[in-house]
Order: C-alpha cells, then structure tokens, then sequence
C-alpha cells in the first residue's frame, strides 16, 4: 500500500463518527448496508452520513453498489486489510509477534 493511501486513510478514521460508521459497515460484512440503515444504527442524520460516506468512499475503505433503488455501501475489506498489513510490517523486527495478554510486543 502506498504511503499516501495510508494517510489518506487513516485521516478518514480519525474522525468520531466516520470510524463508527466504518466499524458498522465492517460487522455488516459482504451484505453491506443502506444509508437508511446505518442512519438508524448510528442516530446519524442523513447529511452528515451521507459526508462520512463520502469521505470513506475516497479513501477507499468503503464502496458504493446499487441494488435497485437502494444504494449499498461496503467496508472494503482489501484496503483495510493493505492498511493493517502497512501498519504492521515491520513489528518485531519482521518476527511473529507474541500475543500475550500479560507480555506487551516491543515493537
């Protein structure tokens, strides 16, 4: 994953909201889910899903499908995945990290 990607996409994360509705789309899987629903979930008013959406949808970690008259939106699961994986790569020098809930990885 480039740099600039990863940027990208981690500035769409940091954000209260846009992470809650990422998280949502990620639980909802390869179903996805409708503005309407994630609406409801989030208690988010539709203009301002409709922004995080957006926003989401640039950095490539979600994408849009229409299904009839309703529009389907999807975490996408290789970006988050690239995005791990770049954060990730050099951890522990390249070894297998220990995950050990009383020793922390000194990474």
């Amino acid at each position: 994953m480039e740099e600039d990607n990863v940027v990208k996409a981690l500035a769409a994360l940091a954000q209260q909201s846009r992470l809650r509705v990422f998280r949502a789309l990620v639980i909802a899987g390869s179903d996805g889910l409708t503005p309407g629903a994630l609406s409801d979930a989030l208690a988010l008013p539709a203009t301002s899903l409709s922004f995080h959406l957006k926003e989401l949808t640039n950095a490539g970690l979600a994408s849009q499908e229409r299904q009839g008259r309703n529009l389907i939106y999807r975490a996408a699961f290789d970006q988050m995945n690239g995005l791990l994986a770049y954060l990730t790569d050099n951890c522990c020098q390249g070894e297998a990290c220990a995950l050990e809930s009383t020793v922390a990885c000194d990474c």
